[in-house]
């Protein structure tokens, strides 16, 4: 595997400063927005953003936290258990001005899953999405409102997204699949190497 790191941990503070600042320039009422964040890693990000709103406008704005397992159409129905879930939206969202957040945008499935959600939790008087990347290879006609960084990406790349409160740091990096090539005995050979070799 071959890995380039795509944001820093200063790239990650200064992208939720901008997204944080565009929110309070687009927004017409601070007040009735809400944040969701999905778990795993759009939960600290949600709770970034709204501590960044809070330092510039002195607004406190409620954060959420959404699991959308319960949702998600890659999953049969009878292992779907909706009663055991890990959402944590202590508030009403009717009225509100929802923005859910993620930390990569790919097929939109989990978004669509996102938004049953929420929508099962009330009428929102709108829903916006956040997302630290956007890799493309879109599957359901869904987009970004805020995106941090476009990252053109091949179907069998990985985008790893860490986060200290998940991950112990702050990165982002896209993940490249081994180069393989025959030997002189025409049998693939894996380039993934590493320290614990092939497997790592």
């Amino acid at each position: 595997m071959s890995e380039k790191v795509l944001m820093t941990e200063e790239d990650i503070r200064r992208t939720l400063a901008r997204i944080a600042h565009e929110i309070i320039e687009r927004s017409k009422l601070l007040d009735n927005i809400v944040l969701i964040g999905m778990y795993t890693r759009g939960v600290p990000l949600a709770k970034r953003l709204a501590q960044n709103i809070l330092s510039y406008t002195t607004i406190e704005i409620p954060v959420g936290a959404l699991d959308i397992f319960p949702y998600r159409d890659d999953i049969p129905h009878h292992d779907i258990h909706p009663k055991v879930t890990r959402s944590e939206i202590p508030f009403s969202i009717v009225g509100k001005s929802v923005i859910v957040v993620d930390d990569v945008l790919y097929t939109g499935r989990s978004i669509r899953a996102a938004m049953d959600g929420i929508i099962d939790l009330g009428r929102p008087q709108s829903i916006q999405l956040i997302v630290l990347i956007d890799r493309g290879h879109r599957e359901l006609p869904i987009r970004a409102d805020y995106v941090g960084k476009n990252v053109p990406s091949a179907l069998d790349e990985q985008i790893a997204v860490k986060l200290k409160e998940t991950d112990g740091i702050d990165e982002v990096a896209i993940i490249s699949p081994a180069i393989t090539k025959n030997n002189h005995n025409g049998v693939h050979n894996s380039m993934q190497g590493g320290q614990n070799g092939p497997k790592e």
